[in-house]
């Protein structure tokens, strides 16, 4: 019988390519910053309403979580789609010229609302697991190995 073993280590750095989905509102600024623009989101489940939320991370070229604004929106349908796209835009509007492209930035977590907000490292729990990076809340962005690939699942 052969043992499986796990193949890699903890992610230090991930790859995110520019897309029209998930990863549009990324790239640099010309002030040399990475930036991403996304819109986390909890789920309402039976005990929460959830909330959604608009946050922008901003990283050095080293990939260095250097600032983030996170604003909470409010559970899905309690606020103003009107409003959720002007405060949206206004962030995007905040950085200036961009250019859209991939960034590299490492794993990161900040502390909103007493929830975690960022690029989450996933350890494995089972010697068959695999190590993964996921944007949280929401999940709706995993990365795995390799992690210059800049690809990811939702």
């Amino acid at each position: 019988m052969v043992k499986k073993t796990m193949k890699s280590g903890r992610p230090t750095k991930v790859a995110i390519n520019h897309d029209n989905y998930h990863a549009e509102h990324i790239g640099r600024t010309t002030d040399e910053l990475q930036f991403f623009l996304t819109t986390p989101f909890e789920p309402a489940t039976n005990d929460s309403d959830g909330c959604e939320y608009i946050a922008l991370f901003k990283f050095d070229l080293n990939g260095n979580l250097v600032d983030s604004y996170i604003d909470c929106l409010g559970p899905r349908g309690s606020y103003d789609d009107e409003e959720r796209t002007k405060k949206y835009v206004a962030l995007l509007s905040s950085l200036g010229e961009v250019d859209y492209c991939r960034i590299e930035v490492k794993p990161f977590s900040v502390k909103y609302n007493s929830v975690n907000i960022g690029l989450i490292v996933r350890e494995p729990e089972y010697e068959e697991d695999v190590w993964a990076v996921e944007l949280l809340p929401g999940n709706y962005m995993a990365f795995f190995e390799p992690w210059d690939s800049g690809e990811y699942d939702t």
